[in-house]
């Protein structure tokens, strides 16, 4: 069984003392709901400050982007190296990043190979337009993003990589896919993996879904065999939700 990963993405919401107290508030509620990973992803200027208020506890703090080089002059970015250390995971390759950012394809490559270097966990985020989904190219679309993404990526790296898939069309929109449809996408990213590393890679790969992610229709999405936890926004900004989300997630899992 694939450990369920239920992992908050804030964007730009929370000030470094907000996001203290959001986390302080989490602390007690998610502390018996362990049979799911919890990650929160705050802004930056943030991580400090929350890695510091979570330490001694399980639930881990992660970043939403990271730049592929060592050091240099990439005036606002983040480098690997000032991460590790400081957060677990690293979203790289949102949706948001690729149309606001200019983040490509094969910088996601480059992105994801960085992280690794430094010990850093990536969330790597993928998913078609309204347009592609709707001129029913989703497969192929999302098949190109997965062999770009692990382009040179070895199998010895895949176990600490969680893929997750949101499709552009449900994210901030309130709309979402149905728990089948995201499940057959997932189902066919495995089977990318599979010609990629083998069958048995594949299968311990934990690949989230992600897109309009909320208590309501949290259940129908774990319910789906291939989909391994959420990667949530604006249900993750709430303890009440975001507490819900990991319950129902274990749930759905039959875990305790």
């Amino acid at each position: 069984m694939r450990t369920p990963i239920i992992a908050g993405n804030w964007k730009m919401y929370k000030t470094p003392q907000e996001a203290v107290e959001f986390v302080q508030a989490l602390k007690e509620p998610l502390s018996t709901l362990t049979a799911a990973e919890r990650v929160v992803c705050p802004a930056f200027v943030a991580l400090p400050a929350v890695a510091e208020a979570l330490q001694g506890t399980d639930i881990a703090v992660g970043a939403q982007d990271v730049h592929w080089e060592d050091e240099g002059a990439y005036t606002g970015q983040v480098a690997p190296g000032m991460l590790a250390g400081l957060v677990k995971y690293v979203i790289i390759g949102h949706s948001e990043t690729r149309q606001y950012q200019g983040v490509t394809d094969e910088m996601v490559n480059w992105k994801i190979k960085a992280a690794l270097r430094h010990g850093l966990r990536p969330i790597v985020a993928v998913g078609e337009s309204l347009e592609i989904n709707e001129a029913g190219q989703t497969r192929e679309f999302v098949d190109r993003q997965i062999r770009a993404a692990f382009d040179g990526v070895p199998a010895s790296d895949l176990e600490r990589i969680v893929i997750a898939y949101e499709p552009i069309w449900a994210i901030g929109t309130g709309k979402s896919a149905s728990g089948e449809q995201a499940n057959t996408i997932i189902g066919a990213i495995r089977e990318t993996l599979a010609e990629l590393y083998g069958e048995a890679p594949a299968e311990a790969m934990r690949i989230q879904y992600g897109g309009s992610v909320k208590p309501e229709n949290m259940a129908e999405f774990m319910s789906q065999p291939h989909i391994d936890g959420a990667l949530v926004g604006g249900a993750s900004l709430k303890v009440d939700s975001f507490v819900a989300l990991v319950r129902i997630a274990i749930e759905a899992k039959g875990l305790r």
